[in-house]
């Protein structure tokens, strides 16, 4: 996957426009990792910030939407194709660097698209 597809939901995922994915669990390929605690879907900036709570200790993680393979609203649980392991090694999520350096966003973009389970 490119770092410019990186971005978008696969229209295979189950991901409908407008779907409030808030509160949803998260489940890496090998395990839950935490809850959406925020849900952006932005053209070509579309992603999921996740509150891991005690997984890695209440850390926050940035997930582009590409990395979402599946969603399932009858479970409200969101399944991505990254380990453990591919989440916790990402780039540490700064919200305000995210708004304001054009740049941060790349250095997910970059991961993820490096990743793949």
């Amino acid at each position: 996957m490119s770092e410019e597809q990186i971005w978008g939901h696969s229209p295979t995922s189950g991901y409908a426009p407008g779907l409030d994915l808030v509160g949803y669990r998260v489940e890496a390929s090998d395990g839950h990792i935490g809850k959406i605690d925020k849900h952006s879907d932005g053209v070509d900036a579309a992603h999921i910030v996740v509150d891991t709570g005690v997984w890695i200790f209440g850390k926050r993680v940035l997930l582009p939407a590409g990395v979402i393979e599946r969603v399932d609203t009858a479970g409200e649980t969101v399944h991505v194709g990254r380990t453990k392991e591919q989440i916790k090694a990402a780039p540490d999520f700064d919200e305000g660097r995210y708004a304001a350096e054009p740049g941060y966003r790349e250095e997910f973009a970059r991961h993820y698209s490096q990743s793949h389970s």
